[in-house]
């Protein structure tokens, strides 16, 4: 196993357990907070979905575009939205996610090795600071969101996964 194996398997595990929490999901449950405050399914999967676009970008990787809107219905501005009408169902926010993994599987293959080391994008530099680690980012920041889902999951009385 290569380095571009590894980002690719951070990539596609953290995105595997996200599908895997959210297969018993309804529609209807996509807009479930966890506590007053928090994001809800919904947003949470459209911030997923333009940020793997972003990150992919920010390092010089070719992504699929976002349907009219998408990135603002699901940017920070709207966190509080509870209206139907700014989401997405479940199955369309699945194709836009493999769509997008897609991509991100490419842009990593695309880069090669030295690229790895290159610097990261500035205005990501503190946390992030090579090519390298915004990929490794991709998957570390999925993973972050599936605790946020894990517990809405508790929430619905759904039972554990994995």
């Amino acid at each position: 196993m290569n380095v571009h194996d590894l980002l690719k398997h951070n990539v596609t595990f953290s995105h595997g357990i996200t599908k895997a929490y959210l297969a018993d999901i309804s529609d209807d449950e996509l807009l479930v907070r966890a506590v007053p405050g928090s994001n809800h399914l919904a947003w949470q999967l459209g911030h997923l979905i333009a940020s793997e676009r972003s990150l992919m970008t920010s390092v010089g990787g070719t992504m699929p575009d976002l349907p009219e809107g998408f990135a603002e219905k699901h940017g920070k501005e709207n966190i509080a939205s509870d209206d139907p009408s700014d989401f997405l169902s479940k199955d369309e926010y699945f194709q836009l996610m493999g769509q997008m993994h897609e991509a991100a599987m490419a842009v990593i293959d695309g880069v090669d090795e030295a690229g790895l080391d290159a610097p990261g994008p500035e205005q990501m530099r503190d946390f992030f600071p090579t090519v390298g680690s915004v990929l490794f980012m991709a998957g570390g920041h999925e993973m972050m969101h599936a605790g946020q889902i894990a517990a809405i999951r508790r929430k619905l009385g759904k039972p554990i996964v994995m």
